[in-house]
């Protein structure tokens, strides 16, 4: 009967959010396949089309903090399901677009659309299943997500083949607000009572945590600047510097997204099991970040290595969301988790946004010869990315750093922390936060 009630659970509440965050992952990475169908039709040049792709990581980032309190306040089915509704618009306005200003706000629809994908369903995974086993469904919910990738690489270049990539977008369109349908309709509601606890459920409770910004700047340069890698730049650095032909290229794509959704699987079997031990999910994060900052450099020294190889640990640090979350949720109660992942995930979002938009920008500096752009060109924008994953590494491991986050956060907040501001251990509310089917009031 247990059985049969948890997959009956997964089914209504796991798969629904999944497959929006399937899509999510979709529209993130399909414009690195179809990047040469747009700079064609729509006559973009590397800025351009880096400032298009990468407007959904703005839109994304600057609606993380106001969904995550939507989350907190309504809950994910009411949240995601009229959100959806907005990005399959966004999907059709973009399938009729002929322009660059009508394609960029058709692709910020789809990002402020998808805004709540992955932190709605990681909400959702929190208000239903036991503690124990969120960090092993968050990397399964990563793993099915980013299948949305798979799909953007083979499998549409297949369909391209026979369609055009306009009536690819009216299919997603049509897909993601059958989508948004079915969430409303077949996920059931549960609400949470706030805990009572000296410290308030607020945003302000997230930022002054100094825990917070101790993963935070390590966690957005190196999970950002891999989205923005795998979301558009690793096609043109695989054609204008490894000379990929069209095929290859497509190849690499798939091996990459493959990877990726192996990796999300990975690292929440790895978390799920070093907590049970008793370790920490934060010596992850950093092991993570070392082997990114490392595929990064053999890529711009060119080392004599199969590029497959370095660019699939790009792929598998684009992931590193399922431990970076798993993270924040042993340091806030459930009441924050929506404020608390959204917090994160501006960050994420934002830097994935400045490293997608900055890449095309440095790109500009350099002339195409026959549409390719030098190697160096490359070197300077990736190199400049790990110069400040390095920093954010840094400062991780900074033995001073807790004479330094209260300042940040005084800035933040315009009044210097003090006892009552400070975020009690996560123990105090885990046996207080009761689940019942009622408003949530929960305070900003």
């Amino acid at each position: 009967m247990q059985i049969s009630g948890a997959w009956r659970l997964a089914a209504r509440v796991f798969l629904p959010f999944a497959v929006g965050y399937y899509l999510s992952y979709l529209f993130r990475t399909i414009n690195a396949l179809i990047a040469s169908h747009l700079s064609s039709d729509a006559r973009l040049g590397a800025a351009d089309l880096g400032l298009l792709t990468s407007v959904y990581f703005l839109v994304f980032a600057a609606a993380q903090i106001p969904v995550g309190v939507l989350l907190d306040r309504f809950g994910p089915r009411r949240v995601q399901s009229p959100l959806l509704l907005l990005a399959a618009v966004g999907a059709g306005v973009f399938a009729v677009s002929t322009g660059f200003l009508s394609l960029l706000i058709a692709r910020a629809m789809i990002g402020l659309g998808v805004a709540a994908a992955l932190t709605a369903g990681l909400k959702s995974i929190i208000l239903w299943f036991p503690r124990e086993r969120v960090a092993l469904l968050n990397g399964y919910m990563v793993m099915l997500g980013s299948l949305g990738a798979v799909t953007a690489t083979t499998p549409v270049e297949h369909l391209l083949a026979w369609m055009g990539w306009r009536q690819l977008f009216e299919i997603l369109a049509a897909a993601t607000g059958a989508t948004a349908i079915l969430i409303y309709v077949v996920v059931p509601e549960r609400r949470i009572v706030p805990s009572i606890a000296s410290t308030p459920a607020t945003l302000g409770s997230v930022f002054r945590d100094r825990r917070f910004w101790r993963i935070a700047p390590l966690s957005a340069t190196c999970i950002g600047s891999a989205w923005s890698l795998q979301g558009l730049w690793a096609s043109p650095w695989l054609i204008d510097v490894e000379g990929l032909d069209r095929e290859s290229l497509v190849g690499h794509l798939f091996t990459m997204s493959i990877v990726l959704s192996c990796g999300a699987w990975l690292f929440g079997t790895t978390v799920h099991h070093i907590r049970r031990r008793g370790l920490g999910a934060e010596t992850v994060l950093a092991t993570v970040a070392v082997l990114f900052m490392a595929a990064e450099s053999t890529l711009i020294l060119r080392a004599p290595l199969p590029s497959i190889l370095p660019w699939s640990v790009v792929a598998i640090a684009g992931t590193a969301t399922v431990v970076s979350f798993a993270v924040i949720a042993d340091y806030f109660p459930t009441e924050l988790a929506g404020r608390a992942n959204g917090a994160l995930n501006v960050l994420h979002f934002g830097w994935a946004f400045l490293a997608q938009c900055a890449t095309g920008l440095i790109l500009e500096q350099w002339s195409a010869n026959d549409g390719h752009r030098p190697l160096q060109a490359y070197q300077v924008a990736f190199g400049l990315n790990v110069a400040l994953q390095i920093a954010a590494l840094v400062w991780f491991a900074l033995p001073g750093r807790r004479s330094i986050t209260p300042w940040m956060s005084s800035i933040l907040f315009s009044k210097p922390a003090d006892d009552s501001c400070a975020v009690e251990p996560v123990g105090l509310y885990e046996d207080l936060v009761i689940l019942l089917p009622v408003h949530d009031d929960a305070e900003w």
